[in-house]
């Protein structure tokens, strides 16, 4: 009969079988992540909570039939806008003759049938041949000009509408300019990419003091948000590592504010240079090149449940239980929900259902990761979510006292999307200071479309206001401050004639 071993006796091969387990475990969570990353969907979305929140089929048929009533009004406001042409169509000559009795005493009937056709017209550059005007007096001492045309740069041979599009094109539309150069080349204006590089590059010089302004207007926001995303440079043989950071906010107005910063490196340097001195808070995810900035006498740190939750996602293909917190974390969004659905959003009312409702919630998910914590390898993918959670608990929990702070930090995410499928499409960046420029146009471009501005009648008029506008002003240059007040101008003050 064998002899039972003490419980406390040492055993060699437990040790090792609990580390090879552990090992499994993290090589079947890769094994998962690689096999959806490759053959399966990589989102990881949450279920519709906003539809779970409507129990009975009549408030869902109400709330489909309002949004499409939204939808067409939507539509029918940019049939609108759209640019127009009224093409008339007249009776050929032969017919012209009453089909009745053959007469041809034949009248206009109202103002005929219209009907409406949407057709692509190839856009086109001109070559514009400005002549301006000399008068001379007769005395033979004096000579009058007319003014010459308004151009971004002296001596320039491409005017302001021309640089809009190269901007939006690359930054909006993430297009490399070698396609560009291509498709300027066969509306029968030469172009090669040298050009429009350099004419790039001459437009975020004359915007560099928006954008600079822009980004001291979001570091003094009581809320930013902020992430950081790489960015290839060139170097003789092989590229460097470059990094992209956004830092944003949403003003009283709702309007959103979005700015870049480009470095050479991550660390903490870029955040202190942006948001170094202020106070308020910052929503970030657990990265420590942000601490610099969120020291006891900084910004307070607002921690992501998105980031939690993709934990979590990720470690259910070795820990099923990880369900259990995703669910909890779904509760959380269902408060969101249920929040925008009353349109109490960033409201008194706002904070007191989160106390209410998400206090609880977040009551027993602590709990819970209490007990899960001991019962998994620190090194497994559940492991290390639980880890990620507990540590990060104090900065996940402040958005049920505030309720301007958001529950996640994919504001943040969203405003670094364009910059990533442009990444794709032309790989890295020439230098530094390319990577600066691009930077700063990147923020005036996703800051108009944040607030539905076209980015190239924006930048085709402010390329030339910006350099005589007085610097002590210059925030009404910034496209939320644009569009206000070019909407100003096109309304007629009452005191004013109508022409």
């Amino acid at each position: 009969m064998p002899r039972e071993l003490p419980q406390d006796h040492f055993c060699p091969w437990r040790e090792e079988a609990e580390e090879l387990k552990e090992r499994l475990t993290s090589l079947e969570a890769k094994m998962a992540t690689l096999e959806r990353h490759v053959f399966g969907r990589r989102a990881e979305r949450l279920p519709t909570v906003a539809a779970e929140l409507r129990a009975d089929a009549d408030a869902t048929a109400a709330q489909a039939e309002a949004a499409k009533k939204k939808r067409q009004q939507r539509a029918a406001r940019k049939a609108e806008e759209a640019p127009a042409r009224e093409i008339r169509h007249a009776v050929p000559a032969e017919e012209r003759h009453c089909p009745a009795c053959g007469g041809e005493n034949l009248r206009p009937l109202g103002k005929g049938r219209t009907s409406v056709l949407y057709e692509y017209v190839p856009s086109r550059f001109e070559k514009q041949v400005h002549v301006q005007e000399v008068l001379a007096c007769t005395c033979g001492r004096g000579v009058v000009t007319a003014p010459p045309p308004a151009k971004v740069v002296d001596r320039g041979e491409y005017g302001p509408g021309f640089l809009a599009h190269v901007v939006t094109s690359k930054c909006a539309d993430a297009m490399p300019l070698h396609r560009l150069a291509q498709r300027v080349e066969r509306s029968g204006v030469p172009m090669s990419r040298s050009t429009l590089t350099d004419l790039f590059h001459q437009a975020a010089s004359v915007l560099l003091p928006l954008s600079q302004h822009l980004l001291q207007c979001i570091a003094s926001a009581d809320v930013v948000w902020a992430d950081e995303t790489p960015l290839r440079v060139l170097d003789v043989k092989k590229t460097k590592l470059g990094y992209l950071w956004t830092f944003l906010t949403q003003n009283e107005a709702g309007q959103w504010l979005i700015g870049y910063r480009f470095s050479m490196g991550r660390a903490s340097k870029t955040p202190k240079e942006v948001l170094g001195g202020t106070r308020g808070a910052l929503v970030v995810d657990a990265y420590t090149g942000y601490n610099a900035v969120t020291l006891p006498q900084g910004r307070v740190r607002v921690g992501c449940w998105a980031h939690v939750r993709r934990r979590f996602f990720d470690a259910l293909a070795t820990a099923p239980e990880a369900r259990e917190a995703m669910d909890f974390i779904l509760e959380l969004y269902r408060v969101e929900a249920q929040a925008r659905e009353a349109d109490m959003v960033r409201t008194a009312a706002h904070r007191e259902l989160r106390q209410v409702h998400s206090a609880p919630v977040l009551a027993r998910l602590h709990a819970w990761l209490e007990a899960q914590a001991p019962r998994h390898p620190p090194k497994s993918p559940l492991g290390q979510a639980i880890s990620y959670a507990l540590k990060q608990w104090e900065a996940l929990t402040r958005f049920v006292e505030n309720e301007r702070l958001p529950l996640d930090n994919n504001r943040s995410e969203a405003a670094l999307r364009k910059a990533a499928l442009g990444r794709k499409n032309f790989l890295f960046v020439g230098h530094e200071v390319a990577g600066e420029n691009l930077a700063g146009l990147y923020a005036l471009v996703a800051t108009c479309e944040a607030n539905q501005i076209n980015p190239e009648a924006y930048l085709a008029d402010v390329l030339l206001r910006v350099q005589m506008h007085p610097n002590s002003r210059i925030g009404e240059l910034l496209p939320h401050e644009w569009v206000r007040r070019r909407a100003a101008e096109l309304v007629p003050s009452p005191l004013q004639p109508s022409s």
